[in-house]
């Protein structure tokens, strides 16, 4: 694993509807964590990036870990070199 990697994920997380408001709240404030959209059914999607897979697998274990979580499921992980990033950005 490169200390120059970045790891790029998307999380959906199925919740308890009456815990919706408070569930985006608490997943928005975790480092490296961004809400990018939520159902009324509760479902929340969440975009997570990231320099380590560790941080990922332990980001979803704190989510679970919320009152009104059922369950997230990893949808998308996506490695890449921050130097080729970088040169894609130019």
């Amino acid at each position: 694993m490169s200390e120059n990697e970045v790891h790029i994920s998307s999380l959906v997380v199925r919740a308890q509807p009456n815990y919706l408001s408070l569930l985006i709240n608490q997943i928005s404030s975790f480092d490296d964590a961004e809400v990018f959209g939520s159902s009324v059914e509760g479902k929340i999607v969440v975009v997570v990036e990231t320099s380590q897979q560790k941080f990922v697998s332990e980001l979803i274990d704190k989510i679970n870990a919320l009152k009104g979580v059922l369950s997230t499921s990893l949808i998308f992980h996506q490695v890449d070199d921050l130097q080729s990033l970088d040169r894609e950005c130019v």
